[in-house]
């Protein structure tokens, strides 16, 4: 059977292509195609050849204009010791042919001032043989290893300058392992595969964090023949574990509440109600979430065996909060980053006038300025002592109405009893001054006065 190298294209290329050879090298003889492999620039080489078996492979040149002359060398160890194959045989058409190729080396063939720099391997000298894979022992927190039955001598070759190489035999070991899902905040399996650039007898990879097996396949020249081989490990327990957590802070959208100045830190005015969750892997067996007055949890005040739990922070103070695990006998632990949590001292400023049924949303309700206000009263009269609002929350407010009704322009009272973040008690009183509105609506009893 004879294939010209322009068909032997199947086999993946090292790195980038290089230019086609002057002529068209091809071989006879040979029970499986020849796999081409274009190698790195740098190696000076235009092809390797990799055949399943040279006994009894030929090798031919055909050049790239008729008539040409073609001088063919051999060496192995840099095309500088080339020597000059006299067996070479000119056919009618011309072409070079030599009846028997030598394995495993290289080759030049030059035709007027045009090099030609070929390497021929014989694959069965570098035989893949896959008998076996086990874990070696139960792995440890971030490695498993494994134990490999079988042979794959290192395929090597020599660039044109004497620079010993080794060709990649794109080997895979595929297992399963979790990942974390961002979307469904849920660990998922996820099918993984491992490059293993030669046979190695001992393979060390992440650890999976669920159990598996592993299998390896190999190699590419075999796939390419159609005879790849493939070993199946038993079940793999795993000791690896992980977490992912996260502190959500509920939102308060009141306009008038001072709250953290930086986006992303947690706390600020309390009450701060945050919410700390944690998904983690299959191995976890101990889970737990600490709080502690100091970044290093030399002082822990409280832990929570959940895997979530929703915190209401009413004390000005500093809390640092984080989630740990570890696996069934202690051997594998993970601790996830610290949340700092911050709440800021109380203020409570009270404003002294605002002017309902003017510019909608332009001060036309009444509303006290806070911060870590833990507790909260107030109630408004008019000039009767009648009261006409009654407030229980810092982020209500006085849309100046009584009984559905803006109320006359005029003065009214206030009276604030509260209670903040850092036990501060206010007890305020005062004016509040209702400025005319320009026009009335009909649902009030202010008299329009233009102003």
């Amino acid at each position: 059977m004879k294939l010209k190298a322009t068909t032997l294209l199947a086999c993946l290329p090292l790195l980038a292509a290089m230019p086609a050879a002057a002529g068209e090298i091809a071989f006879e003889g040979n029970s499986k195609p020849a796999c081409e492999i274009t190698p790195a620039k740098s190696t000076g080489l235009n092809k390797i050849y990799v055949l399943y078996d040279t006994q009894g492979v030929g090798m031919s040149y055909k050049p790239a204009r008729e008539g040409n002359t073609v001088v063919w060398t051999k060496w192995t160890a840099g095309a500088a010791y080339g020597q000059e194959l006299p067996q070479v045989k000119v056919l009618q058409d011309g072409t070079s042919y030599l009846a028997q190729v030598e394995p495993n080396c290289g080759y030049t063939l030059q035709e007027g001032d045009s090099y030609t720099y070929v390497w021929v391997m014989n694959y069965a000298d570098y035989r893949l043989r896959l008998e076996g894979i086990a874990p070696d022992g139960e792995g440890d927190c971030s490695t498993a290893t494994l134990k490999v039955e079988g042979s794959g001598p290192e395929m090597t070759y020599y660039t044109i300058t004497g620079v010993r190489k080794s060709l990649d035999r794109d080997m895979k070991l595929s297992y399963s392992t979790l990942v974390c899902n961002s979307d469904t905040t849920a660990y998922e399996s996820c099918d993984t595969t491992e490059t293993e650039e030669n046979f190695k007898s001992t393979l060390v990879v992440p650890a999976p964090l669920c159990n598996t097996t592993f299998t390896l396949t190999g190699d590419r020249f075999l796939d390419y023949w159609g005879e790849s081989q493939s070993v199946t490990s038993d079940l793999y327990t795993t000791q690896a574990i992980a977490c992912t957590t996260r502190a959500r802070q509920e939102a308060r959208n009141n306009d008038n509440e001072r709250t953290s100045d930086t986006e992303g830190v947690l706390g600020g005015s309390a009450p701060a109600t945050i919410t700390f969750s944690a998904i983690v892997t299959d191995a976890v067996n101990f889970k737990e979430w600490q709080e502690a007055t100091d970044a290093d949890f030399n002082n822990i005040i409280l832990q929570l065996s959940d895997l979530e739990t929703t915190q209401t922070f009413t004390e000005a103070g500093t809390y640092y909060w984080r989630f740990t695990c570890s696996n069934g006998n202690g051997t594998c632990d993970a601790t996830s980053s610290t949340y700092t949590v911050n709440i800021g001292e109380s203020e409570l400023l009270v404003p002294n006038f605002f002017s309902p049924g003017s510019t909608e949303g332009v001060n036309d309700v009444w509303k006290v300025s806070y911060k870590s206000i833990v507790k909260f009263h107030c109630w408004i009269f008019n000039s009767w002592g009648t009261q006409v609002c009654e407030l229980k929350d810092p982020g209500q407010g006085w849309d100046g109405k009584y009984k559905g009704k803006l109320v006359d322009p005029g003065v009214y009272y206030y009276v604030i009893q509260a209670e903040g973040s850092d036990g501060h008690k206010y007890k305020k009183s005062g004016d509040i001054n209702i400025l005319r509105y320009k026009k009335n609506n009909g649902t009030g009893t202010g008299t329009t006065t233009g102003e």
